[in-house]
């Protein structure tokens, strides 16, 4: 266990190199080369999500349980001359304007530390959207470590963490990655010891969900069941998979699952499937169930592809990136 100081993990080595970096050769660049990196942006579930109190800001104090999942985005990442900030994706329902998180991230650090270059961004969309996945902060995240390198800036993690939660809560957690308990409004970050090794089955239904919208009605209600962050994290430093799994929560939940009855359908299909638990992750509607055998997490996917509840329906496992 190491608790992160200044609230952030401070070590680059946690960052991890980039999935690959290589020079090019441009024949309109007189210097010759350019620098190509290309970087996984990996998705995240919630193991317990718990919701304390709320700021007079409107942020939301919370503990929470967040792990990695096999299930990632790929960001290239070219530096060019001109200064522009360029960005390109795979899906129609990412906007590719300085609304999007990596213009936002490149945006900043070019302004901050007086970056000339620009750059130009691809990227390969798998995570759903609008899922309770952190797919939008995992790519900001992705920006963060990529445009460190592109443009030798010599930031470690503590600094990126800093500059990140600016810009979204999720994006630290999204550039230490692993397991870890979050707490503040999410950017209080300790790593703790990983998941026990399963398959997990995520099912994103055809629906999506405001997380403003459930926060809103949460704020609203009594919560009247908090999850046991402190014995989840207890159960997973153990390897105890099914305690773990006995013990996880997400209050919003109830907000999101009232109002959208799928989520339920789906989650009652994982665990007649054999699921040893099956939840929703963030404010969703991403439903995820947890399995001891990849025999028993394969019936399962195939199971939730038949009902036609959830068009994006993906096999997976925890991951320490």
């Amino acid at each position: 266990m190491r608790r992160c100081k200044r609230r952030v993990l401070a070590r680059l080595c946690d960052i991890g190199p980039a999935t690959n970096a290589v020079f090019g050769h441009d024949s309109n660049d007189e210097q010759g080369k350019k620098m190509i990196i290309e970087r996984k942006a990996y998705a995240k579930i919630n193991l317990g999500l718990d919701v304390t109190a709320k700021r007079e800001d409107g942020y939301h104090i919370v503990r929470m349980i967040m792990q990695n999942v096999d299930l990632f985005d790929t960001l290239t990442f070219e530096d060019t001359p001109e200064g522009e900030i360029t960005l390109t994706a795979s899906s129609p329902k990412i906007p590719t304007d300085d609304s999007n998180l990596i213009c936002k991230v490149a945006r900043q650090l070019k302004e901050k530390y007086g970056v000339k270059k620009g750059v130009k961004v691809d990227l390969v969309k798998r995570i759903p959207v609008a899922a309770g996945m952190a797919g939008g902060s995992t790519d900001g995240a992705a920006a963060y470590i990529a445009l460190n390198e592109l443009w030798e800036l010599g930031l470690d993690t503590e600094t990126l963490c800093e500059l990140a939660v600016k810009l979204g809560a999720d994006i630290p957690y999204c550039i230490v990655g692993g397991t870890a308990l979050a707490e503040g409004i999410g950017e209080e970050l300790t790593q703790i010891g990983n998941m026990p090794d399963c398959k997990i089955v995520i099912a994103k239904p055809d629906i999506d969900v405001s997380t403003g919208w459930v926060y809103k009605e949460l704020d609203s209600k009594e919560i009247d069941d908090h999850p046991d962050i402190d014995g989840i994290r207890s159960a997973i430093e153990s390897g105890n998979l099914k305690e773990m799994c006995e013990l996880i929560g997400n209050v919003l939940e109830p907000v999101t699952a009232t109002r959208y009855e799928v989520i339920g359908q789906i989650e009652e299909i994982m665990r007649r499937s054999g699921a040893l638990g099956a939840f929703m992750t963030g404010s969703g509607p991403t439903v995820f169930g947890i399995f001891d055998n990849e025999e028993t997490a394969k019936g399962a996917f195939e199971a939730v592809k038949k009902s036609e509840l959830a068009p994006e329906v993906f096999l997976s496992g925890p991951i320490r990136p």
